[in-house]
């Protein structure tokens, strides 16, 4: 009797140093980080420029896989079928979890219960955009094109997010859309080069190098002030849309029930893969902002997200569908 109630206290003892030990240890084989979008788009570059990073500190493969649809389901219910090991990590968006909450009815996940944070990456403008030559050169122009004649504008989005920022214009401009959805950027913004889009919108960073082609070309910018390294594309509110201001933004999740110390060593590397140098010379090419937030502080940025984008939904007359 005695043995065993030494040897249950050693147990008790022990439990905490061997949860801490079994978070040191991790990682000790591969990574994947899923992506709910296509690759080429700007979270998809972004996860595999840090991912490579993390592999490189860690020793351990990262893979990315790209699980694009339905406004990101499909990427978070990946995750959520995953182990809650901490092998298996989200590259969460403003979509999933702040708009498709807002705008949507029956969600089969719950974007606080069901997955946490990590760490944030970055938050940026959206851009609309237009073909490199259309004759198109401000928001008034592709307004006017809608007024006269009256006809529906071919609106690409790829995401509920875009969705909803499409519909904001269309409401604040009284305007007639025609929503195109598509699973990626890419894909939308090749039909808008060729055309078959009277515009669409989409993170300014994964359209920089094609403006800098003059194969697009970017109307406005949703964010409150202009780009300092791109002072010539005014915002939407200089654009006569005064209350015209949203971010997109990206950050990893894992499983909520992942354990503690995996959870916080996972946050860790992340904040130190992005306080790197490789990763500071990265983020100063882009277009976006950093936004690294950690675990409960990164939680409180999401919940506002999602309380300003109910105010956006609100403003658009947007009901949840």
């Amino acid at each position: 009797m005695k043995r065993r109630t030494l040897l249950a206290s050693l147990a008790l003892i022990c439990t905490p140093w061997l949860a801490q030990a079994q978070g040191t240890a991790f990682p000790s084989k591969p990574l994947r980080v899923i992506v709910p979008f296509s690759a080429g788009s700007g979270s998809d570059t972004g996860a595999r420029v840090y991912g490579e990073m993390l592999s490189k500190m860690v020793g351990q493969p990262v893979l990315v896989e790209n699980r694009p649809g339905a406004s990101g389901q499909i990427a978070i219910q990946t995750v959520r079928q995953a182990p809650a090991d901490g092998y298996t990590i989200l590259l969460a968006s403003n979509s999933p979890l702040t708009v498709n909450p807002v705008v949507m009815k029956n969600l089969p996940y719950d974007p606080v219960k069901d997955i946490r944070p990590l760490v944030g990456l970055g938050k940026g403008a959206a851009a609309f955009v237009v073909k490199g030559d259309s004759p198109h050169r401000s928001m008034a122009d592709l307004v006017a094109s809608a007024r006269s004649p009256r006809r529906a504008l071919n609106a690409g989005n790829y995401s509920a997010g875009y969705q909803l920022i499409n519909t904001w214009l269309g409401t604040a401009a009284g305007i007639e859309m025609t929503h195109v959805a598509y699973k990626g950027g890419a894909q939308m913004v090749n039909d808008v080069m060729s055309g078959d889009l009277d515009f669409g919108v989409i993170d300014f960073g994964g359209v920089q190098a094609l403006m800098k082609e003059g194969r697009v070309r970017v109307l406005a910018l949703t964010a409150d002030r202009r780009h300092p390294s791109f002072p010539d594309i005014p915002t939407m509110k200089e654009s006569g849309f005064p209350d015209f201001e949203t971010w997109v933004w990206t950050g990893f999740y894992v499983r909520s029930d992942t354990p503690e110390p995996i959870v916080q060593r996972l946050a860790d590397l992340w904040q130190q893969v992005l306080e790197s140098e490789p990763a500071k010379a990265y983020q100063a090419t882009q277009t976006s902002q950093a936004l690294h937030l950690k675990l409960d502080e990164m939680r409180r940025f999401q919940l506002a997200e999602f309380e300003r984008f109910r105010r956006v939904a609100e403003a658009a007359g947007v009901k949840p569908q």
